[in-house]
């Protein structure tokens, strides 16, 4: 058995992990970045590196973040990917599971449109329409980027006349204005890391700001969920169809809600946080879809 660690670093911190886990398991490994791919329509080798064919050498795939680039060749490299897939090699996210979670709108939509609980959102490319929607979300909003991770990009703002020029600024640069109601949450948020049909581990993320990413400086705290929070975490990753993924909920006035999942989730915080080996979960999940 040889499982590929598609890593743009293979000595980032979540890749190093992973690998000791492959071998503790006696499992050969082989890491590579997409950017290095041949990909053949009508050739011999399908998807290959160094003349090498991935399909022939490869058993399964762990997907770690592809890296950031232009439109063209994020596209190509989702193409490829399910392109490796849907010649045989399980990959772990599966493409389509990947390209649904990193769109903040389709996601939460497939979750409402299932009954999940998610925050009241407006995405729009219309200047007038978004302040209809600041309003409408009580004034107390948080603009994010439609793409993007770890609370970059997003502002909380309460204010009539920023909220205007914040979204002038978006239309300005041809984005989408994506706008969600602000949940009070005193400062806290929960990270569910599912792994198949259950909640691994999980933690309070705790801030001194409304933004509780721990790269923006929030600190983890151990946390035994409850079955009810549990479920919705494992409802979610399923609808969106990760099999391993970080799933962020917010304790609101009116229950839990989902904030986002990620597809490609980092885990050094809650690692020190619970005695379980979270890269071992994710490595023999991956084992066992070969069994």
């Amino acid at each position: 058995m040889r499982i590929g660690l598609l890593t743009r670093n293979e000595n980032n911190w979540s890749s190093v992990q992973l690998r000791e886990a492959i071998i503790r398991q006696n499992i050969n490994f082989f890491c590579f970045d997409l950017q290095y791919i041949s990909a053949g329509i009508g050739t011999k080798q399908k998807a290959s590196i160094s003349n090498m064919d991935l399909l022939d050498y490869l058993d399964a795939i762990i997907v770690r973040p592809i890296g950031q680039g232009s439109l063209d060749r994020i596209i190509f490299r989702m193409d490829v990917l399910h392109r490796i897939e849907r010649l045989g090699i399980p990959i772990v996210n599966s493409p389509k599971s990947i390209e649904r979670s990193i769109d903040k709108y389709h996601a939460l939509a497939l979750l409402e449109e299932s009954g999940v609980p998610v925050p009241r959102t407006i995405a729009t490319e219309n200047i007038d329409e978004a302040m209809k929607a600041f309003y409408d979300l009580s004034e107390d909003v948080v603009i994010k980027p439609i793409f993007g991770s770890r609370g970059i990009g997003s502002a909380r703002i309460s204010d009539p006349d920023i909220a205007f020029r914040v979204f002038r600024a978006i239309l300005f640069s041809q984005g989408v204005i994506y706008i969600q109601e602000f949940i009070p949450h005193g400062l806290k948020d929960i990270r569910a890391f599912v792994i198949g049909d259950h909640v691994f581990a999980s933690m309070y993320r705790l801030a001194d700001t409304w933004k509780t990413n721990i790269s923006q400086g929030a600190k983890p705290s151990f946390l035994k969920l409850n079955e009810e929070m549990e479920n919705l975490a494992v409802e979610a990753a399923r609808i969106i169809g990760v099999e391993v993924t970080g799933v962020d909920l917010l304790e609101g006035p009116e229950g839990p809600v989902i904030i986002e999942l990620n597809s490609q989730p980092g885990w050094k915080g809650l690692q020190s946080v619970t005695p379980k080996n979270i890269a071992d979960g994710i490595v023999r999940y991956v084992a066992s879809k070969l069994d």
